[in-house]
């Protein structure tokens, strides 16, 4: 999975939303202490760097070096490129010990793992009772009706044949992934849970943003170029129809959010 990313790692770092606050406020009143966290598929940091302002310590960890180049320097979150298979003594001695995080969170990146084995691994470190997984992911940008009905013809037509199988979970908001952990507190199931994530964008921007998926470099790469003279021109006309040449993109964002027992 890293090879997909290596190559856009500077246009992902700079053209991927911030979370919502709300996403992390959530999370936080449903984690019972607030000592340390591992965040799992890092990437460029998006999503630890809002972690450390709630959590003492942050672990952020990916399989692509070339990503983390790009993640913001804090000092309460350590960086690790690590394999993408751990074993039980390599987590114990590169993450942290038995029952011993508070929370871990996956951002746009969890339909990539091998579950069962990263699921054992979670229900392993995570403190027992009460420690808390959290796994989100975005679905496609929304402009306006104009924008996004080009958008439409190119994420779902288009671009199809390059996206990997695993990126139908994400179509589908997670609501289909093997998610066996208990309902955090105040709530009667573990999600998909919504929230909204934006970015203000001009036209080269949402561009850019395009071609840091891995469908993108993935069609490139058998030379096959998506954003064609005549989908960049109608991308054009349905962006400048309404005179502004920056808009707010939303991402909708979903969230799967369970605990541990003191049976796990």
């Amino acid at each position: 999975m890293a090879e997909l990313f290596i190559k856009q790692a500077k246009q992902y770092s700079e053209t991927r939303p911030s979370y919502p606050e709300e996403l992390f406020q959530f999370i936080a009143s449903k984690t019972p202490n607030h000592d340390l966290v591992w965040d799992v598929g890092t990437g460029s940091g998006q999503a630890a760097a809002s972690l450390a302002k709630i959590y003492k310590n942050v672990v952020g960890t990916d399989t692509s070096q070339k990503q983390l180049e790009f993640a913001p320097k804090l000092p309460n979150v350590r960086y690790l490129c690590t394999p993408p298979k751990l074993s039980i003594s390599e987590l114990e001695h590169t993450i942290a010990p038995q029952s011993s995080v508070d929370l871990v969170t996956i951002a746009q990146s969890m339909h990539w793992f091998d579950l069962p084995t990263f699921y054992q691994q979670v229900k392993w470190i995570l403190k027992k009772p009460n420690g808390v997984i959290a796994a989100w992911c975005y679905t496609v940008p929304e402009v306006d009706p104009r924008v996004d009905s080009v958008f439409r013809g190119l994420y779902y037509v288009d671009s199809r044949p390059y996206w990997e199988q695993e990126r139908n979970l994400v179509d589908l908001k997670y609501g289909s992934i093997d998610f066996p952990f208990e309902p955090v507190d105040g709530v009667d199931h573990n999600g998909p849970f919504e929230f909204k994530a934006e970015k203000l964008m001009d036209l080269d921007g949402y561009f850019t943003y395009i071609r840091s998926w891995s469908a993108y470099q993935t069609a490139k790469g058998k030379g096959v170029e998506l954003l064609t003279d005549s989908v960049l021109e109608d991308f054009k006309v349905a962006w400048n129809a309404d005179g502004k040449s920056q808009k707010i993109v939303t991402f909708p964002v979903y969230l799967r959010i369970g605990k541990v027992g003191l049976s796990n």
